[in-house]
């Protein structure tokens, strides 16, 4: 389910989470509502590696800690192409890193169509 007004079929969107479970449920959800998944990858270094010879990325969904590894590289170079990014999170918002307080960041569990909105709407 999409919010009205927002087509996302045929978009890339990264995904990034470790949480195996977690990834292939949003990643399937995504997938129904016509999205084009990238990854989902569970690591900084992985996230480099696709983004690096991923073709199209249209916006990305990020987990903030990689077990343990914080995914701000990552974001960093989705910024820089240009690439919307939202945080995903189990802790507090306020956990956010400063000069990333422009990035939305929600809550897990992430309803599909907050993703959606905070991405493209």
């Amino acid at each position: 389910m999409t919010p009205e007004g927002i087509s996302v079929a045929g978009r890339h969107v990264l995904l990034v989470e470790d949480n195996f479970h977690i990834a292939k449920l949003t990643a399937l959800i995504l997938r129904n509502a016509g999205v084009e998944v990238v990854g989902p990858v569970g690591t900084v270094k992985d996230a480099l590696a696709l983004i690096a010879k991923a073709e199209r990325i249209d916006g990305a969904a990020l987990d903030i800690n990689l077990r343990g590894e914080t995914v701000y590289p990552v974001a960093d170079a989705l910024r820089s192409m240009g690439v919307p990014v939202l945080f995903t999170t189990g802790y507090d918002a306020r956990s956010v890193k400063s000069g990333y307080t422009d990035v939305p960041c929600l809550q897990k569990p992430v309803p599909i169509e907050r993703l959606i909105e905070a991405l493209f709407g």
